[in-house]
């Protein structure tokens, strides 16, 4: 089911999506070489409680952490690790949703650990642009489509891959709702997009192939080839005004 969100809603989500956006700022001086996955999480978590918030990743689908953090070739649904310590040059996903007096806010993140090569900056510019092409065409009277296809275009036409499997979707007041958001596809197709709709747009793209396959755990997710992945996620509200990020960071 969609359901469509009033004014006091949004800006419902915008609370809960600052805090959100304020926890991938501080992540910026957190991330380095050494530090595990599961400091990481652990980390997170702490500061989404402190805010008052809840977790909204932990028991979801018996999920126990309260963040994906996945690296280098893993796509997504990564598993905090103890064991797991960063390096420089690793790629590191984090992604997290916050549930603020039960309102949404979902977004991930990519870091590089340390100073990264020109492919990896390449892939993160690329990767960051085409979610924010995306947004662009989130307006009222637009088609899922059309953010499908501005993202893909740009992608492919840079020399990487757009993740099939997994996409973007509907969010609040659960996390997971109608309507799927595909990073791919053509223009003018789909579902039209309306006044109050709130979705994620969350581009995953590779250096190689687009296809994944599935860890042991029936959770992680990793490029085929074993090629880099990167991520990008904003929650975005549909208004007459045009797209409102509500987990936009400063």
């Amino acid at each position: 089911m969609i359901t469509l969100k009033s004014p006091r809603e949004i800006e419902a989500m915008k609370e809960s999506g600052k805090i959100l956006a304020d926890i991938h700022v501080a992540l910026r001086d957190f991330i380095k070489p050494g530090i595990t996955t599961m400091e990481i999480n652990n980390f997170v978590q702490k500061r989404i409680e402190e805010a008052g918030a809840i977790p909204e990743q932990i028991g979801f689908e018996g999920y126990e952490f309260a963040t994906c953090t996945s690296v280098n070739d893993e796509i997504c649904h990564g598993f905090p690790l103890k064991d797991e310590v960063l390096k420089d040059g690793d790629l590191i996903k984090v992604d997290t949703v916050v549930n603020y007096k039960g309102a949404m806010a979902d977004s991930c993140w990519s870091y590089v650990v340390g100073q990264p090569n020109d492919q990896l900056k390449h892939l993160m510019d690329v990767t960051k642009k085409a979610l924010y092409l995306g947004i662009e065409q989130a307006m009222p009277g637009n088609r899922i489509g059309d953010i499908s296809h501005a993202i893909q275009t740009y992608v492919e036409g840079e020399g990487f891959s757009v993740v099939r499997e997994f996409i973007g979707h509907g969010i609040g007041p659960t996390m997971h709702e109608s309507p799927s958001v595909p990073h791919y596809g053509e223009a003018g197709r789909g579902l039209r997009l309306k006044e109050g709709m709130t979705i994620t747009i969350e581009p995953m793209v590779n250096t190689g192939t687009w296809k994944s396959k599935m860890d042991k755990n029936g959770w992680t997710a990793r490029t085929k080839d074993a090629g880099l992945s990167c991520q990008f996620e904003h929650t975005i509200a549909i208004t007459k005004e045009g797209p409102v990020i509500t987990t936009e960071q400063d």
